[in-house]
């Protein structure tokens, strides 16, 4: 399995996907050709969301086919070389994944080899539920189990940061109320320009700042390239 999850499309004020672009051509290696599925872009139409993918990875040599051209999704992901799904909100992504009946095809797809890449939204359905994202559910899929390409939460865009005056919920205290109901599931917390990769059975954190593991109403520092293979044992 090789997995390639980016918290987010930019970091501070870069090209959209330039800090992930050598990290996205490390484990495409040889590929040249991916299949890129927008279903997560909704103020976004599908035909410029792909040409935005396409204006960034054409630095890397990729040519972008996006699922939504294809007359059969599900022949489109079975011909696939390499997946990958951006970013956007996480249940109108996992709502259409359900609809086009792609969550078990992607998942074996993945399984059999086939590198995945996903930022943001895209990363946020590896995990093994969509219950720690930040979006609102602006439409309600079937289930809020996802791809469970990693058996643990993902929290991409991660800060806590709360600014002055603000009252609401801090990002810390959300993921407390998770904690709180599900004492043993982890959440791995990745702050922008960060990343995880997954090359079988090895799990590493990619970044130059700490993220964060969430488990058990503990918050623990994931330091740059942190081994996390042991995440993937639970």
């Amino acid at each position: 399995m090789q997995l390639l999850l980016l918290s987010s499309s930019r970091a501070d004020n870069s090209e959209y996907l330039a800090p992930g672009l050598a990290h996205i051509a490390e484990i495409l290696g040889d590929i040249r050709r991916v299949l890129f599925i927008p279903y997560a872009g909704v103020s976004v139409g599908y035909d410029a969301y792909q040409q935005m993918v396409q204006s960034a990875l054409a630095a890397i040599g990729i040519t972008v086919d996006s699922i939504h051209q294809f007359e059969n999704p599900k022949v489109a992901v079975a011909e696939a070389q390499a997946i990958v799904i951006g970013g956007g909100n996480t249940f109108h992504l996992l709502h259409q994944l359900y609809q086009h009946q792609l969550i078990e095809l992607i998942r074996e797809k993945v399984h059999s080899g086939t590198p995945y890449i996903g930022w943001s939204a895209g990363s946020n359905v590896a995990g093994q539920s969509i219950r720690t994202t930040n979006d609102m559910p602006i439409i309600e899929p079937p289930s809020f189990s996802a791809l469970n390409l990693l058996p643990f939460q993902l929290n991409p865009h991660y800060t806590d940061f709360k600014p002055a005056g603000f009252h609401g919920e801090t990002r810390d205290m959300r993921l407390n109320e998770f904690m709180l109901l599900n004492p043993t599931t982890p959440i791995v917390g990745l702050p922008e320009g960060t990343a995880l990769r997954r090359v079988g059975n090895q799990l590493n954190y990619v970044g130059t700042v700490n993220g964060y593991l969430f488990v058990g109403g503990e918050k623990t520092p994931i330091e740059p390239g942190a081994d996390l293979s042991g995440l993937l044992q639970r």
